[in-house]
């Protein structure tokens, strides 16, 4: 790759256009006059400034994008893009490092919502609203949204649509040209979250709570401006509001575009993932509630139910929310919610871990594999539906899955090795990889990523940005054969 103009353009505009961001809590600090408009201000025009300085730069670049730079530029944009995001922080709140405020804006940006902060109540308003925000940007992708914007400023956008979007999605368009695309799945994600905005009000939340937990529902992102999260509200219709919200939210926002163009529910039980993913989350929460009962952590079924059904359901979206210390659970329950935020999101949603779709194909790989045994002449075809998956995909399911275990197992030794215990670098790993926020024990849903070291908060943020780019976007740009032409 000799010629990065074209890669720096890109990451110039889309810089440019992060920074129109910010005039949303520029809005709310005027709004509640919270003190906090000089730092948006300075935030904004060195944002803006940099993002046209590369522009200007590169302005003479009219060469398309290729697919290779679509990976650079991609993992450029969620790199960098934070580092502009945490200029309001490290301006206004004393005492924070670099390091801190970049952990809190990858992790909005990433949709992760493990924090470093704390006194969440008393930070301004418009604080709050940035970091929420952040999630909501992050949870379909800021880069899909640009992908609408830039043909028109002259940048093609379908190299980096491909790079950003997880699994099936790749290679289908639900219009017939990208841009369309990109801003039909913008407007069915607007949409559900007007919708949830409203629900979350008519629950009882404030017009300024409702729009915030709107924005991490909506991104499976789990950031709060409460301490106690949900425990906060202590209300089980709110809850009931956020289950339903996450678990739209849960399935591919691709079939949600088509069956609202259809006006059917068609589309859903024919999804490959939707019917798997709500009988995962059924399931657990079935059999989390009865395992609290027994067990006497909650004297009645309903009341394990209730925080069953809110905690599985966050988990397993990989949203983070939390109204109880889960962390105090029997450790079966637990650990079983740590398995299902890797396994259960659909790809297409905006939840983190391996996605649904690979799930069901690493076991029916497994399944033909046992079936081999006893027929070796079998065909045993892998099928979605109707639909044979060709064995290349399920080649390159198995190589993605030993990829994130070897992931795994080496940022939990690193962290092992830096001086964590074993269940905090485990669980830290888990959850900023699969992109849900709060681990167990140092990292548990109580606390925060605040004790951690600078060089173990890097780490995790490395986590975050491989989790939400599906590890080959990233590890990609290591190879020899990316630099070559």
């Amino acid at each position: 790759m000799k010629n990065l103009a074209p890669v720096l353009q890109g990451l110039g505009l889309m810089t440019m256009l992060f920074s129109a961001t910010m005039l949303v809590p520029v809005a709310t600090a005027l709004w509640y006059d919270d003190g906090t408009f000089h730092a948006y201000d300075e935030a904004l025009l060195v944002t803006l400034a940099t993002g046209a300085a590369l522009w200007f730069a590169t302005r003479g670049s009219a060469q398309e994008l290729q697919p290779r730079d679509g990976f650079l530029l991609v993992t450029l944009v969620w790199s960098v893009l934070p580092a502009f995001a945490a200029l309001p922080l490290l301006i206004h709140i004393d005492g924070l490092s670099f390091t801190d405020a970049y952990f809190e804006t990858i992790s909005g940006l990433t949709t992760t919502g493990a924090s470093v902060l704390s006194g969440l109540d008393e930070l301004p308003p418009s604080i709050n609203m940035w970091r929420c925000l952040l999630q909501w940007l992050g949870g379909m992708g800021i880069i899909v949204l640009a992908v609408a914007i830039l043909p028109l400023l002259g940048v093609g956008g379908s190299q980096i649509f491909k790079a950003e979007t997880p699994g099936p999605m790749k290679d289908t368009k639900l219009t017939p040209r990208i841009t369309e695309t990109a801003k039909g799945l913008w407007l069915v994600y607007s949409g559900i979250s007007a919708a949830c905005v409203v629900s979350f009000r008519l629950a009882g939340m404030s017009w300024y709570d409702a729009v915030l937990h709107a924005f991490t529902t909506m991104s499976l992102g789990g950031f709060s401006n409460h301490d106690a999260s949900y425990g906060f509200f202590d209300s089980p219709l709110i809850e009931a509001v956020t289950i339903f919200f996450m678990l739209v939210s849960g399935i591919n926002f691709a079939t949600h575009f088509t069956a609202l163009r259809a006006r059917s529910l068609g589309p859903y039980r024919r999804d490959p993932e939707a019917p798997w993913f709500l009988i995962a989350m059924v399931g657990s929460v079935l059999v989390i509630t009865a395992y609290l009962w027994l067990t006497g952590t909650y004297s009645d079924a309903l009341t394990a139910l209730r925080f069953a059904a809110f905690n599985v359901v966050s988990a397993g979206t990989t949203t983070g929310y939390a109204n109880t210390d889960y962390g105090l659970w029997p450790v079966f329950a637990p650990f079983t919610m740590l398995l299902l935020c890797v396994i259960t999101s659909s790809s297409g949603s905006t939840g983190g871990g391996i996605k649904m779709i690979r799930t069901r194909l690493l076991a029916q790989q497994g399944m033909r594999e046992m079936l081999k045994l006893l027929h070796p002449q079998a065909p045993a075809p892998i099928k979605l539906g109707a639909q044979v998956v060709p064995n290349q995909i399920v080649f390159a399911v198995l190589a993605f899955m030993s990829l994130y275990g070897a992931s795994v197992t080496v940022m939990t030794m690193v962290l092992l090795a830096s001086g964590l215990d074993f269940i905090t670098a485990f669980t830290a790993v888990i959850a900023c990889i699969t992109n849900t926020g709060p681990g167990l024990a140092q990292v548990g849903p109580a606390t925060n990523y605040a004790s951690l070291t600078d060089f173990q908060t890097w780490v995790l943020a490395l986590a975050m940005l491989l989790g939400r780019l599906e590890l080959f976007t990233v590890l990609v740009l290591f190879t020899p054969a990316f630099w070559r032409k």
